[in-house]
């Protein structure tokens, strides 16, 4: 990562950061892809700025194990149907960490960082598209689709930061 792509840490979490990253980044290039990377170290960047950080203890592996095993809970990895994937259980051995670690780290980072279901900040963007729930917003006391709302709906929706982009402007 360059400096200019760097995110901006308390300069004392710089070396836990870089720490996980680098496990993250290494499993995420050989068993998952860039998508999970990119989630991953913004995850990281998360809890190195949290005060107190979280992850200011602890080995870089299992952090690392927890933020992967989270997203992965997240992002369906589990699931034959989506690509990549493998159980939890196969991430966390392949990262050399107990299924229990990876479980127990996945939810210290979820309540570190206020994390409830599938949350859309942490979806990879192939799987927030396709996800139906993501888009059922109560509108008028009325659950709706925002896919098959008027456009100026859809603006008020991504103002207010429930929606990553506006649908009228992808078709």
């Amino acid at each position: 990562m360059t400096t200019a792509n760097a995110p901006r840490l308390p300069a004392a979490m710089r070396p836990r950061y870089d720490a996980i990253v680098a496990v993250t980044d290494a499993v995420c290039r050989e068993h998952l892809n860039e998508g999970y990377a990119t989630l991953a170290r913004e995850m990281a960047a998360a809890l190195c700025r949290k005060r107190p950080s979280p992850v200011a203890t602890g080995q870089p592996r299992s952090w690392a194990c927890g933020i992967l095993h989270l997203l992965g809970r997240i992002n369906f990895l589990s699931d034959p149907a989506t690509e990549p994937a493998m159980t939890l259980a196969d991430l966390c051995r392949r990262m050399g960490a107990g299924e229990s670690t990876g479980s127990a780290k996945a939810r210290a980072i979820a309540a570190a960082l206020d994390i409830q279901g599938h949350e859309p900040r942490w979806m990879l963007p192939e799987l927030f598209a396709e996800s139906p729930l993501m888009w059922m917003v109560e509108v008028n006391g009325m659950v709706v689709d925002l896919r098959h709302m008027p456009r100026e709906v859809q603006q008020m929706a991504f103002d207010k930061g429930l929606i990553p982009y506006i649908p009228a402007d992808r078709t």
